[in-house]
């Protein structure tokens, strides 16, 4: 038995339905944001620009294991691992990122990265203004997304705490830097070891030297 048709609105009546909405806005008060001179709060787990934080001493916690480039369904941040050795170490373990960029031209925010990283190394912060005019500029460094130092921190590559190893870290441990801790010369990255005193005096650094 075949359906009974349903039953339409007379064509007079179409276009009023039509216009309801619009004549539901016309009383409704209006939202005007004034951005950018006042900027919106957002969300306290707002996806943002990504962060590579560090362990309470300085040291990175980042150990280039590439997992978030892999989680990455736009591929676009790119990680290369390095070992680290006693004399330039910058994580607890045995490496860490060398090469640490994200593309923002790529990146959706989709927060997949920070939950594939299994050290915390990576988090997503409340920044959300990342345009750019060039293309070049959107991607970020690692020397860009490295979170600061804070109070009690010396800035990598230095020695591990004293007495402490990669899971101490991690247990919390370590809370702040070892009295006494000094960075280290960072040769990967194309620093000289300071040479003793200049003939200017001796408390003249060794990056003023004319070297001839």
């Amino acid at each position: 038995m075949a359906e009974k048709p349903k039953e339409t609105k007379p064509g007079f009546q179409n276009p009023v339905a039509g216009f309801g909405v619009t004549f539901k806005a016309m009383f409704k008060k209006r939202l005007t944001e004034q951005y950018p001179e006042q900027q919106k709060t957002t969300a306290p787990r707002f996806h943002g620009r990504h962060q590579l934080n560090r362990h309470p001493d300085g040291l990175e916690k980042c150990v280039g294991c590439e997992l978030c480039a892999w989680a990455c369904p736009a591929d676009a941040i790119y990680v290369e691992g390095a070992d680290n050795t006693d004399e330039e170490r910058y994580s607890p373990g045995e490496r860490y990122g060398r090469v640490y960029q994200i593309n923002y031209a790529r990146c959706i925010l989709c927060g997949l990265c920070i939950e594939a990283c299994p050290t915390r190394a990576l988090t997503m912060t409340n920044e959300f203004e990342l345009a750019d005019s060039s293309r070049a500029n959107l991607i970020y460094t690692k020397e860009q997304l490295l979170a600061g130092l804070e109070e009690g921190m010396v800035d990598s590559p230095h020695a591990i705490y004293p007495g402490m190893d990669e899971q101490d870290y991690y247990r919390g441990l370590v809370t702040e830097a070892a009295p006494g801790t000094e960075p280290q010369v960072a040769l990967s990255k194309g620093e000289v070891p300071q040479e003793g005193a200049s003939t200017f005096g001796e408390d003249e650094p060794a990056s003023k030297k004319v070297i001839g």
